[in-house]
């Protein structure tokens, strides 16, 4: 069986997100927070296993914007950092 750790990501305004026990070799962590046309705000959010698929996640979050009438999102990408679990 594969040794288990646990995964966080510590964004830029200081929210953590810990992800785990996993034995998965996630490397990143993205997220994107979207303005909705009605003033809310929702979260997305996952890992992925290199900086270039996570990358990837803009893209598409500008797809998503003109597709679901966002007024704007922010989108960050952080790497995960691995402690034992």
């Amino acid at each position: 069986m594969a040794k288990k750790y646990y995964l966080t990501a510590t964004l830029s305004d200081g929210y953590v997100k810990t992800i785990g026990p996993t034995a998965l070799g996630f490397t990143h962590y993205w997220r994107i927070v979207a303005e909705l046309g009605n003033g809310k705000t929702e979260v997305f959010w996952g890992h992925a296993k290199s900086l270039a698929e996570a990358r990837k996640k803009h893209s598409a979050a500008r797809d998503a914007a003109t597709q679901r009438g966002w007024r704007d999102f922010a989108f960050e990408v952080v790497e995960l950092e691995r402690t034992p679990g």
